[in-house]
Parts: structure tokens; sequence; C-alpha cells
């Protein structure tokens, strides 16, 4: 059986292990029994962040020091019931929890009588601790820590792609006019001049001659030559741009309960303060 002294030693930072003693999470609260006085759940700290509590029955569960085993697997813990962890534990709730463990409620197995509601007891231990208190740390003035998480967003730089060059032949068609040139045949007559008539008479009175002229014409002589014509090459540069950002954080919100009649910081308080 767990006693007082032991409880009060895992609420200052107790962990909960599993059965083969790998670590559940951080001891949430503890439930006592309304008869017995005796503790009867203890809840743990599970889930992303530590943000869920699983119920965990306290019937078979050894401590030693700030650590509480129990006799289930840590996957089977946190597939269990959700149940909201709050001052009370209601009927409903515990029968089901009870099922899904496969054990009996100790008011059962004890023969008593079963209370509509299970309270959170906050006994004083004389250590200034309470079961079922602030679990952030010891109880050493009256005032309570508010804590909540802030976003710390920073940049990193990562590969989103990669760019090459790559050079290959294609063939294309080219037309251009390349001006050529081409003889032609055209008969020239010149009358009989003294200037000629000596040349004119020079040969016989009538004879067979013929004349040969050799014409000349340009052909276009295609040749292709290589030359560089650019040089390619890849640059970077860097682009800076608003990127929106969105996250859920956590916050702690504190409430006060004052007395029926009390209001909060009435001036009465305020002249008080120093």
């Amino acid at each position: 059986m767990i006693s007082t002294d032991q409880v009060t030693a895992l609420m200052n930072g107790g962990v909960v292990v599993d059965e083969s003693g790998e670590k559940v999470g951080k001891v949430g609260q503890v439930y006592l029994d309304d008869n017995s006085g005796q503790p009867e759940w203890v809840t743990v700290n599970t889930g992303l962040f530590g943000t869920s509590e699983s119920f965990i029955p306290l019937q078979q569960a050894t401590v030693s020091g700030q650590e509480v085993r129990v006799p289930y697997a840590k996957g089977f813990i946190k597939d269990a019931p959700r149940v909201e962890a709050d001052a009370h534990l209601d009927r409903d709730d515990e029968a089901e929890l009870y099922r899904y463990y496969g054990t009996g409620g100790h008011s059962e197995t004890s023969g008593g009588t079963y209370d509509e509601d299970r309270t959170l007891e906050t006994r004083d231990t004389g250590t200034g601790r309470g079961v079922g208190q602030d679990t952030s740390g010891p109880n050493t003035d009256d005032a309570m820590t508010r804590s909540e998480e802030r976003l710390n967003v920073h940049t990193e730089k990562v590969a989103t792609g990669r760019a090459r060059l790559r050079k290959y032949v294609v063939s294309e068609n080219v037309t251009t006019q390349v001006p050529v040139t081409r003889e032609e045949v055209r008969v020239e007559r010149e009358p009989i001049t003294d200037a000629n008539r000596d040349q004119a008479m020079s040969g016989g009175d009538l004879t067979d001659e013929e004349h040969e002229v050799t014409l000349t014409a340009e052909r276009a002589v295609v040749n292709k030559d290589t030359v560089p014509v650019e040089r390619v090459r890849l640059g970077k540069e860097t682009i800076t741009e608003q990127e929106q950002v969105s996250e859920e954080v956590r916050k702690e919100v504190i409430e006060t309960d004052l007395p029926e009649g009390t209001a909060a910081g009435t001036p009465q308080d305020r002249s008080d303060r120093t």
C-alpha cells in the first residue's frame, strides 16, 4: 500500500514507469479514495509535450523514491480512455477506466459504498506540499509562477533544386543572297573607215573563217567555319521575401477563487500594498 509520504515524494517531480521499466511520463496528480483516504489513481503526463494526462490505478503499483512502477505497458497506458483531470473523478469515468484496466475499484473490493464523486484530496503532510497541488515546484511562498510558451523562429538553408548548362547541336537552313557574274556574247559591228581600212583589206577577198570567244561565269561556293559567338554561365542571386509562420503555443492562466462578496483589486486592497 502506498503511503502519504510516498505520494508527497511523487508529487515533487515523480515519474511513472511501465512494467518493463520504460519511462511513461511525469506524475501529474494523485487521487485519494474518499472513504479510506488511500491513494487510488495517479495521472501521468503523456502525448506531445506532455499535453495529455492518462489515469492509472495504483492498486498494484510500487513506489521507489520518486518512481512509481505500474504493471502495464507504456502503449497500453497511452491508449487508456481520455478523462479530464480535475478535482473530481465521476462514477462513470472511473467505471470506464476500471473496465479498461481489467480490475475492480477500491470501494467495490472492500465492500464499502461508492461515492458519486472521487475527490482529489489536498491533505497537509507537514512538508508544505499537498497531494494534488501545483507540481511545478515546491510551495516555498504565497506566489504562483505563470509560464507561457514563446515561438523561437530561425531559418535554415535547404536545397530546393539544381540548375545546369547543357550544350547540344541543332541544324537549321540559312538562306542568303550572293552576287555572281557571267559573260554573254554580244555582236559588235563597226563601219569601214580610213582608220580600219587597212585591217579590213588585209585578208583574202572571199574566205571562210571562224572566231571563238571563251565565256566565263561565277558560281556560289559554300564553305562552313566554326567560330565562337558568346560565352554562357550560370549565376545565383539572393532574393529576400517575407514568409508567414503560424504555430500553436500554450500559456498558463491563473484564476482566483475569492470568498463570496469579496472583489479582487478593491481600493482598500490597493491601499494596503507597498
